[in-house]
């Protein structure tokens, strides 16, 4: 892996997250000059090589970890992941006055609360909101399920990972199947949350705000299902895109607009509700036959696609959380380059259902600037390293076009060496035609 240039070392950050996106966001503030503590579950051997100090804890002791932090005194923490965003790490910062750029807890209630996010939609009369009802006892199950002839996504109410969510028409042979489900999840939390299932074509719109000020990064698209075609059960992302321009080639006319200001009414929403929302903002869309519907919001940076703007950013990281965190992202001079890029994530064989985690061996040598390789859930040193039950390696491209950056992603697979699973279709030209002939037809099988 190449050194990067770094400028004299001048604000120290905190961050909180060992995966992928964290990964290529303290290489970000790392080139920036920020002196970088870490926290993570997992010794991530890439962010351990640009920290000054790291402490490894898989434990969610917001008690451990804050005292950590205070007692290193930064000038500012980020905390990443939605594990840590729904304690509250972040509450318990601000009230000893360190600096944070990421949701207090509550505030993440957009995420954290699927409910919260339904209600919030009818409240603000936000577009795109879907039909759901919030069931609280088993009559009701039992009759909306079985009676009702429409296909319906069954959902907890809080955190997921990306796996929790099942579709009637999709994941069970019959209603009972559904039904027994939704009164597991009703026996575990006291409530279930069904919504009408849509069919489309998913799209994230990504966003930095300081509660009141936004700023938009490119359209990405995560592919979430584990086989190739889009087929197979949903992951937490086998890799994403996002294209030279602000939006994606399948995305019909107006609908960047429509997304974009639907995006600002959730920041507005909160605000209304007394939650200045700071950090990244993403709202998964869903683009219908004729409509355009929020799937769900997430109330930090996107994984996969987060390690696609990340890299894409123009202009100091460290400037912008500081922004945020300040409320002061108005005046912040951040763009995107004018790239496309692909990202495919390198998994362990079986993974999602009994995944066999091996080794991996990673040549970085004279790996050319367009290409980037993110270490996620692993451990060991940057050339060698043990996969863990979850994602592993990405490897991202930038190109003048989506096909190219995918192509450049498959002939720079020689520097991975070990067992492993991916999706070799992320980004190339057949995908690109059957989602644009899909959007063209409205011929969608595709459901959240």
């Amino acid at each position: 892996m190449k050194k990067p240039e770094v400028k004299l070392l001048s604000e120290k950050i905190v961050l909180v997250g060992g995966g992928g996106r964290e990964d290529a966001l303290a290489r970000r503030l790392f080139e920036d000059g920020a002196e970088l503590i870490s926290i993570m579950p997992n010794s991530n051997p890439s962010i351990r090589s640009i920290s000054s100090e790291t402490l490894v804890t898989k434990s969610m002791d917001v008690d451990l970890i804050a005292r950590f932090i205070i007692e290193k005194k930064p000038d500012l923490a980020y905390v990443s992941p939605d594990g840590y965003l729904a304690t509250h790490l972040v509450d318990r910062l601000e009230y000893n006055k360190i600096k944070v750029a990421s949701p207090s807890s509550a505030s993440f209630q957009i995420e954290s609360s699927k409910i919260f996010m339904r209600q919030l939609m009818k409240r603000y009369g936000i577009p795109g909101n879907l039909k759901y009802e919030v069931l609280d006892n088993e009559y009701d199950v039992q009759k909306i399920l079985s009676t009702e002839t429409m296909e319906f996504a069954i959902k907890p109410s809080g955190l997921t990972g990306g796996k929790g969510v099942k579709i009637t028409d999709q994941h069970f042979n019959n209603r009972k199947e559904a039904i027994r489900y939704a009164k597991d999840i009703l026996l575990r939390d006291k409530k279930v949350l069904i919504e009408e299932a849509v069919y489309g074509e998913e799209f994230s719109m990504q966003l930095f705000t300081d509660g009141v000020n936004s700023i938009f990064a490119p359209i990405a698209q995560d592919y979430k299902r584990l086989y190739e075609n889009d087929i197979g059960p949903n992951t937490g992302g086998m890799g994403s895109i996002t294209d030279v321009e602000l939006k994606l080639p399948f995305m019909r006319a107006g609908i960047y607009e429509r997304a974009k200001d639907i995006s600002k009414r959730f920041v507005e929403a909160l605000f209304q509700d007394g939650l200045m929302f700071r950090g990244v903002l993403y709202v998964q869309f869903m683009q219908t036959k004729d409509d355009l519907k929020v799937i769900e919001v997430n109330g930090r940076l996107a994984d996969p696609e987060g390690m696609n703007i990340i890299t894409l950013m123009e202009g100091s990281p460290v400037d912008l959380l500081f922004r945020i965190a300040d409320a002061d992202l108005k005046s912040a001079k951040i763009t995107f380059k004018r790239k496309a890029s692909v990202l495919k994530y390198l998994v362990p064989k079986g993974y999602g259902d009994s995944p066999n985690p091996g080794i991996l061996r990673i040549n970085t040598g004279d790996i050319p600037n367009h290409v980037h390789i993110f270490y996620s859930s692993v451990e060991g040193d940057l050339n060698e390293v043990r996969m863990s039950n979850s994602r592993a390696i990405a490897i991202m491209s930038e190109a003048d076009s989506i096909p190219d950056a995918s192509n450049m992603v498959e002939m720079n697979l020689w520097r991975i060496e070990g067992d492993y699973f991916m999706r070799h279709d992320i980004g190339n030209a057949e995908s690109l035609h059957r989602k644009n002939e899909n959007a063209r037809t409205g011929n969608y099988k595709t459901t959240h």
